[in-house]
């Protein structure tokens, strides 16, 4: 767990150092949200963005052109593609489909839904795993529907068969959940699938880590793929955040004092003081000297 966070944020830019010092004052097991934002709070730019930072030789440019020197940007990615901030998909096509057919039918207008919905979001590497044998004609024990939406995607290379074969009249099938943790585990990505995967948890503690953080459920109402706005519970990532590779941390709300004007903590309280926004949280003794000051100013400079 601990070369699998340190590789993450490696990637980002960070040094192993102030990772490996976030780690050791936050536990081995802390949210990748939780350490990005004490590496944020520490100062700790990326090595790439300090590099950026550097002031470069100015340019002479020809009077009339409008050609602007390019604004430093973060880890050097240009802004015109913006798939390159959101993480490679890998869906779970076979937990899809049965989803969507309500447990009886292989439903392929399922794995559609899901595919267009990542897609009108801009992800650009959408995969779908499918057992080889769902290729055969539908038998009335494993009835499958709309079987032509799986020859589409194949000809897009989204969606991907695993191997299967017939021995002495027994189909022998490969593990197709294997094939989805691995491809998502090495392209840093997400699994969309309500299976928990506790089998392939137990074989291998980084998957067991990355499937924790990195698994996407969802539900169809009314044939729409709807994934949740919290794919790690309310106190975790936002979707948006869950599914892009570069989160953006919302700005703190805080949240009124409700005692308002009366309260006495001074500044030990942790709540929101609108009337004073521009002054400085002072103690009781301290607001109480600055009171008496001001009202013996002026009696001071009379007797001078």
């Amino acid at each position: 767990v601990h070369q699998s966070k340190l590789d993450f944020f490696c990637k980002l830019g960070y040094g192993k150092q102030d990772i490996c010092k976030v780690l050791e004052n936050l536990g081995q097991e802390a949210l990748e949200d939780d350490v990005l934002k004490e590496l944020i709070r520490m100062g700790h730019k990326p090595q790439a963005l300090e590099s950026q930072t550097q002031p470069s030789p100015l340019k002479l440019v020809a009077r009339g052109s409008c050609s602007t020197s390019p604004v430093s940007k973060w880890l050097g990615e240009d802004d015109s593609d913006s798939s390159n901030h959101l993480r490679p998909i890998v869906i779970d096509g076979s937990n899809v489909a049965m989803s969507h057919g309500n447990k009886e039918v292989f439903s392929c207008w399922g794995i559609q839904l899901a595919v267009d919905w990542f897609r009108e979001r801009g992800h650009k590497y959408i995969k779908v795993f499918v057992p080889l044998w769902r290729k055969e004609p539908p038998r009335q024990d494993s009835p499958i529907a709309d079987q032509h939406i799986l020859e589409e995607l194949e000809r897009q290379s989204i969606l991907v068969y695993t191997p299967s074969r017939k021995v002495k009249g027994k189909r022998v099938v490969c593990y197709d959940d294997r094939y989805i943790v691995k491809v998502a585990y090495e392209k840093d990505g997400v699994i969309v699938s309500n299976d928990h995967y506790r089998d392939l948890q137990n074989e291998n503690p980084e998957w067991k880590w990355f499937i924790e953080q990195r698994l996407l459920m969802y539900s169809f109402v009314s044939n729409r793929f709807m994934p949740p706005d919290d794919p790690l519970g309310r106190h975790g990532p936002t979707l948006n955040n869950f599914l892009s590779k570069k989160p953006v941390l919302p700005e703190p709300k805080w949240q009124p004092c409700p005692y308002g004007k009366k309260c006495t903590y001074g500044n030990k309280c942790k709540f929101y003081h609108p009337e004073r926004p521009h002054q400085a949280q002072l103690s009781v003794a301290d607001e109480l000297r600055a009171k008496i000051r001001v009202q013996l100013s002026p009696g001071k400079e009379e007797e001078k």
